[in-house]
């Protein structure tokens, strides 16, 4: 794995930054310092520190269930001093979140201190379901809700295959679920704006398997090791 992804991975700053750090040399693999971008690490063999910190090693391994309030970053520190996820998290060990909800977005996160638990959470290749609830701006056709399935294009790119289920409708709006089986960012968002109605909230109900239940807003919990293996990613023992 790559150096910077390796850190990104396990909640050091965005890959970004993590370049920014190992040219910086403030990074070693073990104990010589790496400037190199591209750098390759094995995650089990080799040691690796930022600031003279080890990272991802004897850990023991956390997953968290969180339901995010909205106006909380999905981040690991924010340049403008907002409320992040991890504000909302009192864990002696550090974890991090897996992939994102943006800013106005509510519901379910996963936040851990495993990185190939993240990485392959977050990889394509598993196409694990992300369940969403949605109030949007008036009342979609049945061609609209055709064309929002079917896949849509968006910027420069083509969504997969999605759900899109009417739960009720009202005179101005409707609520909606759906499902999407890839992470783009502000992907749901994006969708519905494309086929003419605009988001008015969004909750994240469920992970794969995992829903988030009655858990309240802003509160987290550990998931079981039934809940983590459900997901079909990792098996773990």
């Amino acid at each position: 794995m790559r150096l910077q992804k390796f850190l990104a991975n396990h909640g050091v700053d965005s890959r970004r930054k993590c370049e920014e750090h190992i040219k910086d040399g403030r990074v070693k693999v073990n104990n010589e310092v790496i400037t190199e971008m591209g750098f390759i690490v094995d995650p089990d063999q080799d040691e690796v520190t930022f600031d003279g910190k080890k990272i991802g090693t004897n850990e023991k391994k956390v997953y968290i269930m969180l339901n995010k309030p909205r106006g909380v970053i999905t981040s690991v520190k924010d340049n403008f001093n907002r409320q992040t996820v991890l504000d909302l998290v009192h864990l002696e060990e550090r974890v991090y979140p897996v992939g994102r909800l943006d800013y106005d977005t509510e519901g379910l996160l996963l936040l851990t201190n495993d990185g190939d638990f993240t990485y392959t959470m977050t990889h394509p290749k598993h196409h694990i379901g992300k369940t969403y609830v949605a109030k949007i701006k008036g009342r979609p056709t049945k061609a609209e809700i055709k064309a929002f399935e079917g896949g849509l294009i968006i910027e420069d790119y083509k969504t997969s295959k999605a759900s899109f289920k009417v739960l009720r409708e009202f005179p101005e709006n409707t609520l909606v679920e759906i499902v999407i089986w890839e992470g783009r960012n502000r992907q749901v968002r994006k969708m519905c704006e494309k086929i003419g109605h605009p988001v008015l909230s969004l909750k994240r109900t469920s992970i794969g398997n995992l829903a988030l239940g009655d858990l309240e807003i802003g509160a987290y919990r550990h998931l079981t090791k039934n809940e983590i293996t459900s997901l079909g990613v990792l098996n773990h023992d």
